[in-house]
């Protein structure tokens, strides 16, 4: 926010709009890094809140969970976004609270349209859930839909989200924590810094790694595990060598 501010005051100069920037001279807090700042709730959290959820609010917890979608995105679903024969996510639009408090559809931001591929057990999550609360199955449904058939925007998802917390008994989560979640599962996995970019819907790797880079291990670790591989390979005889000898 600091140099947010800072570029206006510069631009204001530039365009002479003020004569001289009320910022220079001024030093700026140092940041929080980034991975003190961050809550990232376990896979036992997510499954709480999932089954504490409004059987309606579920799979939106889940496509955000595991499949990375902003709050505004999993809002801006549709049926015909979900690929089930390809397993897969269209990300194409997002809603946003507009000035009279109304649903605003947007494009996504900047770089990030994008296909997310998803596993199977999301896949039968939404199923069931497009067979439970969406009978008519038109492709151009809104996949969480408000009693009057709107997308819900971020006071709708906001109550709910606070209901889910409540019923599963947890404090301090934030939704936008299922997103830091997302990708800690990817890194924990292996996947490369491009594959975690490319799914998280991020301009450019460098966000990724501004963001996500302490998640990775460093060179230690993975010394250290190729070390363990290599020891385990040359130590750890099978027993049929060992009775042969």
């Amino acid at each position: 926010m600091s140099k947010n501010l800072r570029s206006v005051f510069r631009g204001a100069v530039r365009d002479r709009v003020i004569a001289t920037d009320p910022s220079e001279g001024v030093t700026l807090p140092r940041c929080r890094r980034v991975e003190h700042t961050m809550t990232i709730p376990t896979p036992a959290e997510v499954g709480r809140l999932i089954a504490a959820a409004d059987p309606r609010f579920a799979a939106f917890i889940a496509v955000c969970a595991f499949a990375g979608l902003r709050l505004g995105e999993a809002a801006g679903l549709q049926i015909g976004d979900v690929d089930f024969l390809r397993r897969r996510i269209r990300v194409s639009r997002q809603v946003q609270r507009g000035l009279d408090r109304t649903a605003d559809i947007r494009p996504p931001k900047h770089g990030s349209e994008r296909t997310v591929v998803v596993p199977d057990r999301l896949l039968t999550m939404l199923g069931t859930h497009v067979e439970a609360f969406l009978a008519d199955g038109d492709r151009d449904r809104w996949f969480f839909p408000t009693p009057a058939g709107t997308p819900p925007h971020q006071n709708t998802v906001g109550h709910l989200w606070r209901r889910a917390q409540a019923g599963a008994g947890l404090t301090g989560i934030r939704l936008h924590d299922l997103r830091h979640f997302f990708p800690s599962g990817l890194i924990a996995s292996g996947c490369d810094v491009v594959t975690v970019q490319r799914a998280l819907g991020h301009a450019s790797a460098t966000t990724t790694l501004n963001s996500y880079s302490h998640l990775w291990p460093d060179a230690d670790d993975r010394t250290r595990a190729a070390t363990d591989s290599l020891m385990a390979a040359s130590l750890d005889l099978p027993a049929d060598y060992l009775r042969t000898r």
